[in-house]
C-alpha cells in the first residue's frame, strides 16, 4: 500500500533503502528511458528531468496523452507505452501512485518489456512494485533518477550537498554538459 493509499491509523510502510552501487548500475546499463507524465511546462520537474537526463547521453521518449505527436526537447511524444516504436529499458513514472498499476500493466505488455520501472519522488505502490518484481523487473521507488545521477556522480557536491559519496579520485569525464561521474560513453 503505498503512503496515499494507507489507510487511517494503519502502520506507515518501511522506509526504502537502496544500495549506491546498484543504483550506479541501473543508471550506468539504462539507455532508453520512456518518462510517462512528460511536462511540456519547463517549471514542472517532469521537464526538468527530460532535459537532465537527455544532456547525460540517454535516450528519453516523453510520454503524454495530451502531448502525443508533438515535439519536446526535440523527442516526440507518445501517447502511451504501447505506442513506443523501439525497446525501452526503464520506465520512469511522473504519476500519481494510484495511476502506477497500470502504468506497470502496460510495461509487462511491451514486447520486449523494459527491465525497471521508475516511481519519481513521493511516489510509491508496493502492489504494483510487487506485480513488475514477480515478472523480473528491478523496482525503484520514491526516487528521483536525476538527483541519483547526481548524487552519485558527485555533481550534487558541486552545490554543497552531502552526496553520501566520498572519493579522492577525479571523476571521469562523461558526454553532456558537466557530466562528471556516471561514464555514459555508451
Amino acid at each position: 500500500m503505498s503512503p496515499a493509499e494507507s489507510a487511517p491509523g494503519a502502520a506507515a510502510p518501511a522506509p526504502l533503502v537502496y544500495d549506491d552501487a546498484a543504483m550506479r548500475g541501473l543508471l550506468d546499463r539504462v539507455q532508453t528511458i520512456a518518462l510517462v507524465g512528460a511536462s511540456a511546462k519547463p517549471v514542472r520537474p517532469s521537464y526538468f528531468v527530460l532535459k537532465y537526463l537527455l544532456a547525460k547521453g540517454y535516450r528519453v521518449i516523453p510520454v503524454n496523452p495530451g502531448l502525443a505527436g508533438q515535439d519536446l526537447l526535440g523527442q516526440r511524444c507518445h501517447a502511451d507505452l504501447a505506442s513506443i516504436p523501439e525497446p525501452v529499458d526503464m520506465v520512469d513514472i511522473f504519476r500519481s501512485a494510484d495511476a502506477v498499476p497500470g502504468i506497470v500493466e502496460e510495461a509487462l505488455a511491451m514486447d520486449p518489456r523494459p527491465s525497471i520501472i521508475w516511481m519519481q519522488l513521493g511516489i510509491r505502490n508496493d502492489a504494483a512494485a510487487r506485480m513488475a518484481e514477480a515478472a523480473g523487473l528491478t523496482v525503484v521507488m520514491d526516487r528521483c533518477p536525476k538527483i541519483e545521477y547526481a548524487r552519485l556522480s558527485g555533481e550534487i557536491g558541486w552545490n554543497g550537498v552531502n552526496s553520501r559519496v566520498l572519493s579522492s579520485k577525479k571523476p571521469a569525464m562523461g558526454k553532456g554538459f558537466q557530466s562528471y561521474g556516471l561514464n555514459r560513453t555508451k
